[in-house]
Formats: C-alpha cells, sequence, structure tokens
C-alpha cells in the first residue's frame, strides 16, 4: 500500500471515530477565533508593554506610521499551529473531563467538576505547544516599522525569521522563555473557560448539555462569556508573561523572573499595571471565543450529523 492509499484510508476512518470528530472541530474553532480577534491581539500585547498610552492612541500611532498591516503581523505563527493546537485542547478536554471524574455515567455529560478538573489539565498541557508560539508572535507584534528601518539586517522578518533567530541566540530553552509563566496562567483560566461555557449554556438553555440543541446565539454569548471570565482571572499573570517574552539577550534583560517582572512592574508603574489593555482583551476574548465555539460546535454537529445542521441553530 502507497501513501496516497494509506492517508485515503486514515481520514474516513479518524473522521469517523469521536476522537477525530473533536480533533477536526477544534481546529475549525481555532481558526475562527484568530482570524477574528487578531488585531485587538496586537493592540493588547502593546498595551501590556508600553507604560503609557491608551488603546485609541496606539491604534492611531499604528495605523498612522505602520499601516494596517501591522495589527497582523505575526499572525502567521499562530495561524499556522492553531489548527493543530486547538484540535488538541478540544480533544484533550473531552478526554480529560472524563477521566477525571469517573461518577459521571457514559450517557450524561462530564459534570461540573470533571469540566473544571478536564480544562486545568489541558491549559497545562497545551502550554507545551502554546508557549513557543506566543513567544515568536509578541516578538513579531513588538516590532515596529521604525526599527526596522534602522536595522534592517538585524530585524528577522516573519515567524520563521525569529524562531530561527531565537534558536540561533538563545537555543532551545530560549524558545521556551516564559514556559513556566505561561502554565501557571493557562491551567487555571482553561478550569474556569471551559467551567463556564458549560454553565452558562445551560443556563441560557436548559437541558441543552445533554440533548445539544442550543441555538448559535446561545452558543456565542455562552462562548464569549467564558473567554471574558478566563481572561479576567489570569490577566496580571498574562501582563508578566508578555514583559518577560518580549525581552531578549540581544536586548539588555530587565527581569530576571518572575517575581522579580511582578515587583519592578508594580514598582515603577504601580498595581494599575498588572490590568493594563484589560478593555482590549476582554472585548477580543468575547469576540474569539464566542466565534471558536460556534464554529466547533457547528462543525462538530455536521460532522455527527452527516452534514444536517440542527435547524434550531439559526440565530
Amino acid at each position: 500500500m502507497n501513501e496516497g492509499e494509506i492517508i485515503m484510508d486514515f481520514w474516513p476512518e479518524f473522521i469517523a471515530s469521536s476522537w477525530g470528530r473533536e480533533f477536526v472541530a477544534g481546529g475549525f474553532g481555532g481558526i475562527a477565533g484568530i482570524i477574528s480577534g487578531y488585531p485587538l491581539d496586537t493592540l493588547r500585547i502593546r498595551l501590556q508593554q508600553s507604560s503609557s498610552g491608551s488603546a485609541f492612541g496606539i491604534l492611531r500611532r499604528v495605523m498612522s506610521s505602520e499601516g494596517p498591516a501591522a495589527l497582523y503581523r505575526g499572525m502567521g505563527a499562530p495561524l499556522a499551529s492553531v489548527t493543530f493546537q486547538n484540535a488538541m485542547v478540544f480533544q484533550t478536554y473531552a478526554i480529560l473531563s472524563r477521566a477525571l471524574d469517573s461518577s459521571a455515567s457514559a450517557n450524561d455529560p462530564p459534570s461540573y467538576k470533571g469540566v473544571a478538573l478536564g480544562g486545568l489539565g489541558t491549559g497545562a498541557i497545551q502550554s507545551i505547544i502554546l508557549s513557543p508560539v506566543e513567544l515568536i508572535k509578541i516578538r513579531l507584534q513588538l516590532q515596529n516599522r521604525s526599527h526596522a528601518n534602522l536595522q534592517e539586517v538585524a530585524v528577522p522578518k516573519g515567524p520563521l525569521g525569529v524562531a530561527k533567530s531565537i534558536l540561533k541566540t538563545e537555543g532551545l530553552k530560549g524558545m521556551y522563555r516564559g514556559f513556566v509563566i505561561t502554565v501557571l496562567r493557562d491551567a487555571p483560566a482553561y478550569g474556569v473557560y471551559f467551567w463556564t461555557y458549560e454553565y452558562m449554556r445551560e443556563q441560557f438553555h436548559p437541558g441543552c448539555r445533554k440533548n445539544g440543541q442550543e441555538s448559535v446565539r446561545t452558543v456565542l454569548t455562552a462562548g464569549g462569556l467564558a473567554g471574558v471570565a478566563s481572561w479576567l482571572c489570569c490577566y496580571p499573570l498574562d501582563v508578566v508573561k508578555t514583559r518577560l517574552q518580549a525581552q531578549s539577550p540581544s536586548s539588555q534583560l530587565k527581569y530576571r523572573g518572575i517575581l522579580d517582572c511582578f515587583s519592578r512592574s508594580v514598582k515603577e508603574d504601580g498595581y494599575c499595571v498588572l490590568w493594563r489593555g484589560l478593555g482590549t482583551a476582554v472585548a477580543r476574548a468575547f469576540v474569539v471565543n464566542g466565534a471558536v465555539f460556534a464554529s466547533y460546535e457547528t462543525a462538530l454537529r455536521f460532522l455527527f450529523n452527516n452534514g444536517n445542521i440542527q435547524a434550531e441553530n439559526t440565530i
């Protein structure tokens, strides 16, 4: 059997399995999330790294000096990996939410305890993939045109260029700069994320966790609220993560670690610095995670129902 025949045999069998459907649907959700929220993510990163200025001020400055394309700088790295990453997130969550709570029967949805524990474990595991991707994304988002013009040769271009530069100057350890803070951020955030989504969709549409008959409006709203709740619970850690990952040996290292970054940031800019960019992050979270869950649920039902989406799923 040649390679083409193996692939042709593999995909139908993979999609036919529950794991395969979760994987593919998660990939669609991830792509929708990246495309819908990336400009707001760029503003969030720039707000976190700066010590002054509003989101509108930064947006106006970026648009006038760098052009609209700057808001999408670095999108290639997460977009290239997001299908696999998000697919793994939803698949890992589906497995862990049941494995970590044996009290739930196979015919019932996972308990809220299983949902929270599954999300916690999923957040920790997916950080292995996410940490290098976010490092590259942050380095690209913080590049500016004036800096690139002054040091055109020295500034790496694109996700692959940044990745090669990091590996060359900092090694594999450099690719995982900020890994610990990423785990500390994502483990509780994903626990809150999935718990909020499951809880809110059930409140909006009682019984939907078991029968899967909720509307797209319910999924969009529950997904959006889940994203907002997850950011609220971890945002100060995200600010610290951004500041740690933004620095590199080529520039002077300002922070020695997580605690040093936290204490120095607060000392220099006050406690409010830990919430810089929160408004932008919350707005992005609602849009992105509504899109993620709507795309995920739609793709999942399409795969399970052989293309027959329930009529109730229209807004």
